[in-house]
């Protein structure tokens, strides 16, 4: 199978780069020629500190510039967030986003993105991001955002996600 292209997976604040949605969408991508990388913020969110929100963009922006290949960027909360900032400042050709914060208290940005295709996951029982806020911010985009009924941490749609963002990478190709 040619390689089609690199997928970064950025996990949430509590959670890490071997958490259970971005390892199932790891593995959806690998299947389907892919390469995959899921960095660790763990040391960075020990102090749950938004100033860190920059050194987490940082990061991943150290890991978009290394890349040669074509470029999807996803992730999951906080992760969600950054992959989405970082999109305007590389390359992308796509972003997948699960329960992306639309605001961080104490961080200035808000949620922006490049024009590219994203598709965007989110509960309606989100408890941390009121999904009508999602809904406002991804319908003057057009994004296709996938509305669930399921909290912030979409466990029970993990398989569902894959499948999703297995899709949504096709459609790329």
């Amino acid at each position: 199978m040619p390689l089609r292209g690199h997928v970064i997976l950025s996990h949430g604040l509590e959670s890490g780069p071997q958490a259970t949605k971005v390892a199932a969408l790891a593995a959806m991508a690998e299947s389907l020629g892919w390469t995959t990388e899921r960095p660790d913020y763990l040391d960075l969110d020990r102090e749950r500190n938004p100033a860190r929100i920059a050194d987490r963009l940082a990061r991943l922006l150290d890991r978009c510039r290394a890349c040669s290949v074509p470029l999807v960027l996803g992730g999951s909360s906080m992760g969600a967030f950054i992959s989405a900032l970082a999109s305007l400042q590389v390359p992308v050709r796509g972003l997948f986003l699960m329960a992306p914060p639309v605001r961080i208290r104490g961080f200035d940005a808000g949620l922006d993105a490049a024009r590219v295709p994203t598709t965007i996951l989110h509960g309606w029982d989100d408890e941390l991001i009121p999904a009508n806020e999602v809904v406002d911010w991804a319908q003057p985009r057009r994004d296709h955002l996938v509305l669930v009924n399921d909290t912030h941490r979409l466990a029970a749609h993990v398989e569902m996600g894959a499948a999703l963002f297995g899709r949504f990478l096709q459609d790329l190709t």
